[in-house]
């Protein structure tokens, strides 16, 4: 069994506001009196790809677990590499392949540079196939990346969600092992499914989007953070608990 905390969209960008926010999830995930074997965040973890914004990410998101990340559209590419991860300040996408509690973990890069829309370019499709490829065959995985594949019936994140995902669909049907796919970027917690898979949607950390049945205006912040807690049991079967941290 893997156990999976997953968080995202913090924005982080200063503020005292954003700050603490973020800093309450962390508070409570590392307080758990059972830690969980690792932390996803998908992407936005900056509000304007500053490298001071990375480095107070770096800050906050130290734990006692393995913390995962992901870059989303808010993120830029060179200050998250040199900030939040100690690499060179490149431009290409950031994917990394993580082995976790029997569970391989592809953070993958779907962001477009200068644009809100995602892709997994062709470069990252090559680097998810081979990864899973080169994996012990029955070794179960999931992937992660920003923007969700599906529509989620609200304007804001069906405006910009992943462009061309049949490609990753292809790409996943030729991989059986794959359990479930995990995004952010849309402000709301949300399940669905994508490629005959689990499609999970972790919740902001920022401000929570209000569907179109709930109010006009989008940004609902007076809602506290959620966070998601993954369960991949033996099984392959993945289940989902949704908490607020108040």
């Amino acid at each position: 069994m893997t156990l999976l905390a997953h968080i995202s969209d913090l924005h982080l960008d200063g503020s005292e506001r954003a700050t603490r926010r973020a800093v309450r999830v962390m508070d409570y995930l590392r307080a758990l009196p059972h830690p969980v074997d690792a932390l996803l965040v998908t992407g936005d973890i900056a509000d304007h790809g500053e490298e001071a914004e990375y480095e107070e990410a770096a800050r906050i998101l130290t734990a006692p677990f393995p913390v995962l990340t992901c870059p989303g559209n808010h993120d830029v590419r060179p200050a998250y590499r040199k900030a939040l991860l100690g690499e060179a300040p490149e431009h290409g996408p950031i994917n990394q392949a993580h082995d976790i509690a029997g569970t391989t973990i592809l953070m993958c890069d779907s962001t477009i540079p200068g644009r809100d829309e995602g892709r997994l370019d062709a470069q990252t499709l090559a680097w998810i196939d081979a990864t899973l490829t080169a994996r012990t065959p029955g070794t179960p995985a999931l992937i992660a990346f920003h923007q969700p594949p599906v529509a989620l019936h609200h304007p804001l994140p069906d405006s910009c969600r992943l462009e061309e995902p049949g490609a990753l669909a292809d790409l996943i049907e030729a991989h059986p092992q794959v359990a479930a796919v995990l995004t952010g970027h849309a402000h709301t917690a949300a399940a669905s499914t994508f490629a005959a898979r689990p499609l999970i949607v972790g919740p902001a950390v920022t401000w929570t989007l209000r569907m179109p049945w709930e109010g006009d205006q989008a940004a609902d912040r007076d809602q506290p953070p959620g966070l998601a807690f993954h369960i991949l049991d033996d099984d392959r079967r993945l289940t989902t608990h949704y908490r607020v941290v108040l």
